[in-house]
């Protein structure tokens, strides 16, 4: 029998707003699931038809997150392994070893291997990015409907040149990570 594998990825870790997501996905090798890729290479639309695909045929699945306040606390790397090691300790059944997505793996009580570029080579990851990445879409979105001035339904929190202009133009709000940099430069009064 193959042992319960999960991939794990987290979507968000760049963005000035909103907190950081992370997701866990054990596949069923039983009930293929046709197209999964790296996220950040699928149309939206083709995403958000491979994560209600994923959420029906996957073994188990999980979503966490990191909230603003503690990619503040801890830095954005500590909140995503937070979010991470969440979405782990939510599967059931537990896997016997993960497999995540970049350079770092999560604290947890099973073997864990990181791999560079992994949502591009293991059907798992790219699994757990597509759900990790609807998941914070669908917040931003939401987020969107109570900062609508900031423009999140369009840049998802990131640096663009509409959201830094918005963000001089209304200053920060709750949902911006007063660590990250060109949030701090407008919070000290730097404008750039």
């Amino acid at each position: 029998m193959q042992p319960l594998i999960a991939g794990v990825d987290e979507a968000g870790r760049g963005p000035l707003a909103g907190p950081v997501f992370a997701a866990a996905v054990i596949l069923d090798p039983h009930r293929p699931i046709i197209g999964l890729a790296d996220s950040k290479k699928l149309s939206a639309r083709i995403r958000a038809r491979l994560s209600l695909e994923i959420r029906e045929k996957a073994r188990a699945w999980a979503i966490a997150s990191s909230s603003v306040d503690e990619i503040d606390a801890l830095n954005i790397l500590q909140a995503s392994l937070l979010a991470m090691r969440r979405a782990v300790e939510a599967l059931n059944p537990i896997p016997e070893q993960i497999l995540v997505d970049g350079l770092h793996c999560p604290t947890v009580t099973m073997p864990a291997r990181a791999i560079v570029k992994g949502d591009a080579s293991e059907a798992c990851i790219a699994a757990a990015s597509i759900l990790a990445k609807t998941a914070r879409d669908a917040e931003m979105l939401y987020l969107h409907s109570a900062y609508p001035e900031y423009g999140l339904d369009r840049h998802k929190g990131y640096p663009t040149a509409a959201h830094l202009a918005a963000l001089r133009a209304h200053g920060p709000a709750v949902i911006h990570r007063r660590s990250f940099a060109p949030v701090t430069r407008l919070l000290k009064g730097v404008i750039t």
